[in-house]
This record gives structure tokens, sequence and C-alpha cells, in this order.
């Protein structure tokens, strides 16, 4: 077998490590935070605890044991994840280190009632619950429900998570909370659009399995549409709305199942690090 490139290597490592989907929440929650510069909060702190929270959720995620023995197939992030399941495993010990520390020194077990259920929609999200027919079966597994899982926890954990720390009413930041979750939701149209046919042999029904793919794309865009009017309305910069709303169309126009993994992994989670920079840039 042919080496890769020791730049390819690093990208592999960053990407499939989820640690570009962690510093892409945690920039989403850098923006929020922005709403309220001069709140005093110690926002950097905030800012960590969601990056170590994400890498955390994803690379237990990425263990699961029935998910080491599912063939790769054609899919390089899985492959790359099934030879360093235990260096995914120490990175989420890690995380999960840091991630406490931060949650008991800045006191946030005060606010159990409201993270606990969070926590659990994100631990359980592909968490075998039981079996059926012979498989695990999770949360996501449940009919059209997990991009709805997927963007409800990211929108609640960057955006909530700064209210929360800075002791907003939560009406301050609806409307962003509304178009993140409108956005989130758009991109996890197309990681199922990434999985429509390994979701179709296991019985999963998602929307471009009962839409169609290109139903799906033009669903997935309606909802971009939302967001971007959404932000509009809410007075944010109109670069800072159309440049990552252009970007992420483009994504979404051209997504299929037959992309690569660094089409998704790269280009569609790194809209979201492209679009909390805008707000920063712009």
């Amino acid at each position: 077998m042919v080496r890769r490139p020791l730049p390819l290597r690093l990208l592999d490592a960053v990407l499939y490590s989820s640690a570009w989907l962690a510093a892409a929440a945690a920039a989403q929650t850098a923006a929020t935070l922005r709403l309220w510069p001069a709140a005093g909060a110690p926002g950097g702190r905030v800012v960590a605890l969601v990056f170590a929270a994400t890498l955390l959720v994803y690379n237990l995620d990425a263990v699961l044991p029935f998910k080491h023995r599912e063939p790769a197939g054609t899919s390089g992030r899985k492959a790359w994840q099934q030879r360093h399941r235990g260096a995914l495993a120490g990175l989420a010990v890690a995380a999960a280190l840091g991630g406490a520390y931060l949650f008991f020194a800045d006191g946030w077990w005060h606010y159990m009632p409201l993270l606990v259920p969070l926590a659990a929609l994100a631990l359980l999200y592909s968490w075998p619950l039981g079996r059926w027919r012979g498989r695990p079966v999770a949360l996501r597994d449940v009919p059209l429900l997990k991009v709805f899982l997927i963007a409800g926890v990211w929108s609640l954990i960057t955006v909530g998570l700064p209210v929360l720390a800075l002791h907003r009413p939560w009406a301050e930041a609806q409307s962003l909370l509304d178009q993140r979750f409108l956005l989130v939701l758009a991109l996890a149209i197309v990681f199922d659009i990434r999985d429509y046919g390994r979701d179709r042999a296991a019985g999963t029904r998602t929307f471009p399995g009962v839409l169609g793919v290109p139903v799906a794309r033009w669903l997935a865009l309606a909802l971009l549409a939302g967001a971007m009017s959404l932000g509009l309305w809410r007075g944010a910069a109109p670069l800072a709305v159309l440049l990552p709303g252009a970007l992420a169309a483009a994504v979404i126009a051209t997504a299929d199942e037959s992309r690569d993994d660094y089409f998704f992994a790269l280009l569609t989670d790194g809209v979201l690090l492209v679009q909390a920079a805008a707000y920063f840039i712009f």
C-alpha cells in the first residue's frame, strides 16, 4: 500500500478525529458571544468547553464497537477511524477530562436540569438502545429524526451555552437560535445524502430516502434560504450572511453520495467555520 504524503495524513487526522468539526462548534459559539461583547463573562472558557464536549461526543461515536465490525467500503474516513480507534478513544478521554474541569470549575452544574437532557440526546444519538432484526438501533434510526436531533443539539449548545454563561434572556438570542437551527438542519441533510445508500440498506428512513436526493437538495436549499433570511432580518452584516450562504448553497447543490470524504468532512463542515468567521470579519 502506498504511503500517503505527510500533509494529507495530517489533514486526515484533523478531519477524521473530529477536531475540525469541534473547531466549527467552538467558532459558532464564539460568534454567538459576539452578540454581547461587553458582558464580561469568561467567553474563552465557554468556547473551550464546547470544543471539548464536541470532541468527546463525536469520538465516542467513532469508537462504538459495532461500527468497527462494519466494512469500511470506499469510505476513507471510516477506514481511518477503524485504524486509529485507540487514538480516538484516548482523544475522547482527554476531551472528557478537559471538559469536566471546565464544567465543574465554572459552575455549570447549576444548569444540570437543562444540560442533562441535552447531553443524553447527544450521547444517545448513535448509542444502541436495543436491537431490531439483529442490528443495533439508536435514536438516529428513528425515521426522519436524526437531522432534527443534530440541528437541535448544535443550536442549543452553540447558542444556549453562551446565553446561560452570560445570564442573558433567551428572547435576545431567539432569532440567532432559529437561524443556527435552520443552517445546521440544511447541512445535516447533506450528510444524509452522503449516507443515502447505507441508510437505505439499513432501512433507516431519511429525507433523501423518502423524497429522493434531488428533492432533498431543494429542501436543504430552502432551509438555507430561511437561515439567511433570518440572519438579514436580525441585522447581521449582509456580507457575513450572503458569502457563507453562497458557499453553503454550492455545497448543497453539488452534494452526492459519490463525492469523496474531503467534500463532506472539509467543505460541508467547513461551512460552519466560514460562517462564524464571517461575523468577525464583516
